[in-house]
């Protein structure tokens, strides 16, 4: 068996820490040390190694392509060592951390918590959201939930809900009697509500290719404010202020309790999904295994107006 290399390991992680902030007193900050600690450690191991890994500017580093490759795989390393730790220090309850965009968390995920929570009491669910994608190793990631068209590289991905799209809006406005929506040329009385996830993607649903769809005549697409984030343009929508384009697994639960209602049938396909996404290769582990199976089965059964209470 190779014996294992005599690493400065003091001095691997400065090195890491100086590579991802590309500072040496921001590393430093990080460690609870100097800069010129720092400094020392990264030229002690430049010197262990035979290798320049920065070059060095009057007031900033640049991680030379030796030092890339290293601080590549230390980043990887250590943050495998923090996950590992992580798990050491809490053997009774299991922090699972899941990373997703705000519409999912909100309105998909949410609802559905307590059962999952009820089913394994043993794990602690850390939701995060962004639109960033995820850093499965640096942050400690263990599922990440993106909404795209897949195609995901360096990573295992599975499509796991679809994303048709239809008008919703609040029971008030079909009930408006001066301006109800019995056909689809009455939204031209409406106000339309737009979401920026939609905007210049391929293949994902707006505004202008509903109406076309719908065979509207009279119905400026392009009227109504813009919001950036489905979210925020369902929300606008279950307050009464227009109609938006309802991503379906996001309106389910509000289509379930009355808060959202369909106006007309006409679904769009759409050519983003919901993918459940994790780090390449990554041993399998329970929790993460139980996570995703629970995702899997919320998915197969649609939401009934049992599911939408708390059970």
């Amino acid at each position: 068996m190779k014996p294992r290399h005599a690493a400065p390991l003091n001095a691997l992680r400065a090195f890491e820490a100086a590579a991802r902030c590309l500072s040496f007193q921001a590393a430093a900050a990080q460690l609870f040390v100097t800069p010129a600690a720092v400094s020392h450690q990264v030229k002690h191991l430049e010197a262990y190694l035979g290798l320049k890994l920065f070059h060095r500017g009057h007031r900033s580093v640049e991680l030379t392509a030796e030092g890339a490759t290293l601080a590549a795989s230390l980043g990887e390393v250590f943050g495998q060592l923090d996950l590992a730790l992580d798990r050491a220090m809490a053997p009774t309850v299991a922090d699972l951390r899941v990373s997703t965009v705000e519409s999912f968390a909100a309105k998909w995920l949410a609802p559905r918590l307590h059962r999952f929570h009820r089913d394994h009491p043993e794990l602690r669910l850390r939701i995060e959201t962004g639109n960033e994608r995820s850093d499965f190793v640096r942050d400690g990631t263990d599922v990440a939930i993106r909404y795209g068209p897949g195609g995901y590289s360096g990573v295992d991905a599975e499509r796991f809900l679809e994303a048709p799209v239809f008008p919703v809006c609040a029971p008030t406005l079909r009930a408006d009697a001066a301006h109800p929506l019995a056909k689809p040329d009455d939204l031209r009385h409406h106000t339309l509500l737009h979401d920026e996830s939609a905007l210049g993607r391929v293949g994902v649903p707006d505004w202008p290719a509903w109406l076309q769809a719908s065979a509207a005549k009279r119905v400026d697409a392009n009227r109504g404010p813009v919001f950036a984030s489905i979210y925020l343009a369902q929300e606008a929508a279950v307050a009464g202020h227009g109609v938006a384009l309802g991503v379906a697994p996001l309106v389910e639960d509000d289509l379930q309790r009355g808060r959202l209602i369909r106006p007309y049938a006409l679904a769009l396909p759409n050519a983003y999904a919901f993918w459940i996404v994790r780090r390449a290769g990554a041993e399998r582990h329970p929790s993460v295994d139980a996570f995703c199976s629970w995702l899997r089965k919320e998915a197969s059964e649609p939401m009934t107006a049992t599911h939408a209470r708390r059970e």
